[in-house]
C-alpha cells in the first residue's frame, strides 16, 4: 500500500517550492546576472553597469589574449592532474590498506579525514610557517641533515609546488572516506570464496576490489576535477596575487583578484563563465574516459 504523501500531491509542493525559490534567489539568479555582467561595463565592485561593451564579446577576447589567464589555465590543468593522481591515487592507496588493517583501522580513518575539518586559511598560515626561508620546518630539518645552504621553497622556481602539495594533501582524507565507504559495500564472501580458490592477496584486490569500486572511482575523479577549477582559498593565502612574478594563478584565484583588487568586476564575471563552461565539458570529458558500468 502507497503511503498517503505520496498520495496528496500539495503536501510535496509545500516542502518544495521553498526550496526551490530559496535555489532560484541566492544560485539561479546570481548566475544569470553574473553572464549578463560579463557582457557589460562595470567600473567598480558595487556600481551600476554603464551599458553593454563594444563590442559586446570584449571581456571574451580579453580572455584569450590575457597572458595571466593563460597561466592561470594552465596551472589549473596542472592541479586537475595532481588531484586525480595526488589526491585520489593516493586515497585508493591508503584506503586499501586501511581496509585490510584488523586493528586500528578507526583511528587511520579519523587521521586522514581530520584535514578536512580544519580551515584551509589555517592550512595555509601553517605551509607558510613550514616553508619559510630563514626558520621554516624544512630547512630546519635540511639544517639537521647537514645542508648549509637554505632553499627559498616560495621562489618561482618552487612556488608552483609548494602551492599544491598543501591543496592535495588536505583533500585526500575526502576522497578516502567515499572509498572506504564503497569498500565496505563490498561483500567478504567474494573474498572468501577467492581465498579458497587460491587467489593472493593482490589478485583478490586487482580481479574483485578494483572492479567492483570502478564506479567509486569514477565519481571520486569527476569530484576532483571539477573541484580543481574552484580551488580558492589555500592558494590565496599562500600566494596572495599569484605571487611571485604571477606563477601561482589558478582560474579561481585570479577571478577573485580581478574582481577584488584591481575592480574589473565585468571581467572577473567572463572568467567566471568560463570556470562554468570549462567545468561542465571537463566532467563530460572525464565521464566518457571513466565510464561507469553496470553489475
Amino acid at each position: 500500500m502507497e503511503s498517503s504523501i505520496y498520495k496528496k500531491k500539495r503536501a510535496l509542493i509545500v516542502f518544495l517550492v521553498p526550496a526551490f525559490l530559496f535555489m532560484a534567489v541566492f544560485l539561479y539568479y546570481p548566475f544569470f546576472r553574473n553572464i549578463l555582467n560579463s557582457f557589460q561595463s562595470i567600473p567598480s565592485l558595487g556600481a551600476g553597469s554603464k551599458g553593454w561593451n563594444t563590442p559586446w564579446y570584449t571581456n571574451y577576447v580579453k580572455l584569450f589574449q590575457d597572458v595571466n589567464m593563460r597561466r592561470a589555465l594552465i596551472n589549473t590543468l596542472i592541479m586537475m592532474l595532481v588531484t586525480i593522481v595526488g589526491q585520489v591515487g593516493i586515497a585508493i592507496v591508503l584506503a586499501l590498506m586501511v581496509d585490510n588493517v584488523g586493528k586500528g583501522g578507526k583511528f587511520f580513518r579519523t587521521v586522514y579525514f581530520f584535514p578536512i575539518v580544519i580551515s584551509a586559511t589555517a592550512l595555509g598560515l601553517m605551509f607558510n610557517l613550514i616553508f619559510l626561508y630563514d626558520k621554516g620546518m624544512v630547512n630546519q630539518l635540511l639544517e639537521l641533515l647537514g645542508k648549509s645552504t637554505l632553499t627559498d621553497w616560495k621562489d618561482s622556481a618552487h612556488a608552483l609546488l609548494v602551492m599544491m602539495l598543501p591543496v592535495m594533501w588536505q583533500y585526500v582524507g575526502f576522497y578516502f572516506v567515499i572509498l572506504i565507504t564503497g569498500l565496505n559495500n563490498i561483500s567478504e564472501d567474494l573474498y572468501e570464496v577467492a581465498a579458497i580458490d587460491g587467489a593472493t592477496r593482490w589478485q583478490r584486490v586487482r580481479y574483485i576490489t578494483l572492479p567492483l569500486l570502478h564506479n567509486v572511482i569514477c565519481t571520486c575523479i569527476v569530484l576532483a576535477v571539477t573541484g580543481s577549477l574552484k580551488v580558492f582559498d589555500l592558494p590565496w593565502v599562500m600566494f596572495p596575487k599569484g605571487m611571485p612574478l604571477g606563477k601561482t594563478w589558478l582560474t579561481g584565484t585570479y577571478m577573485y583578484y580581478q574582481a577584488f583588487n584591481t575592480n574589473n568586476v565585468d571581467y572577473s564575471s567572463a572568467i567566471a563563465v568560463l570556470i562554468v563552461v570549462l567545468g561542465i565539458i571537463t566532467s563530460k570529458i572525464v565521464n566518457k574516459v571513466f565510464k561507469e558500468v553496470e553489475y
